[in-house]
């Protein structure tokens, strides 16, 4: 699947920086650019001092409401002076439903982009990686500090399993496989039987990468009593 156009999630006190890592990635694929700003809407006060707090609440609320309409309409006037292909939306959900908000934004785009800043918020980290991962059946791309993504990477790691979501997102990640130097199909402690792996664990799946295009090493690695996630390939690829 090509990637066309990609989701940024931002808040109104968070900074550019995700926004501007998002724009190179798009830049990169020739690709659009979606920016959804999201404030978390306080929740009703309750309990018997709830009469004497409510204005106080709604007094935060508008001010939120207010922070939230400058930022987006200080997004909008940014990216309209730029070259790139972009719009921005906004959204005030109520606590409960901010992933499910999020989610339902990022059917609408090929895949979520999350990047350092907004995985250092407390508020909105959790909320949009629920949201990107469960509520919109699109792939999640999570940047760290300090990391350099790309939406073509030369060597690239795919963590197979068997399993519907493993196939799911060998599917979605097909744009950039066959462009990769190298792609390890990595498996731990995998068991050859008829009903996930077939006789030979990895070769189906090697296969049709294969002729996708795809330059494919098959690693069977053993735990030796780690966990999956600590167990790692000797040839250290790039994981995306």
């Amino acid at each position: 699947m090509a990637f066309r156009t990609i989701l940024a999630v931002t808040g109104p006190n968070e900074g550019d920086g995700d926004l501007k890592l998002a724009a190179d990635l798009c830049n990169e694929i020739g690709g659009h650019l979606a920016v959804l700003v999201v404030a978390v809407a306080a929740p009703p006060p309750v309990g018997e001092y709830a009469a004497v707090v409510s204005g106080a609440w709604l007094d935060e609320r508008r001010a939120v409401e207010e922070l939230l309409k400058k930022r987006t309409a200080d997004l909008s006037a940014f990216l309209a002076g730029s070259v790139l292909s972009a719009d921005v939306s906004s959204e005030y959900p109520e606590p409960g439903w901010v992933d499910h908000t999020i989610g339902r934004r990022a059917r609408y785009a090929d895949i979520t982009v999350i990047g350092p800043e907004l995985l250092a918020s407390e508020t909105l980290k959790s909320k949009a990686i629920e949201g990107a991962l469960f509520s919109s059946g699109k792939p999640l791309l999570l940047v760290p500090e300090g990391s350099r993504p790309t939406m073509k990477p030369k060597r690239v790691l795919v963590a197979w399993d068997a399993r519907l979501e493993a196939s799911r997102a060998v599917r979605e990640s097909l744009d950039m496989l066959p462009d990769a130097d190298e792609v390890h199909l990595v498996m731990v402690d995998p068991v050859a039987d008829e009903y996930r792996h077939g006789a030979e664990p990895g070769a189906d799946a090697a296969a049709y990468l294969a002729r996708h295009g795809v330059n494919v090493t098959v690693d069977r690695l053993p735990s030796l009593d780690h966990s999956v996630v600590d167990t790692h390939s000797t040839s250290r690829p790039t994981c995306w």
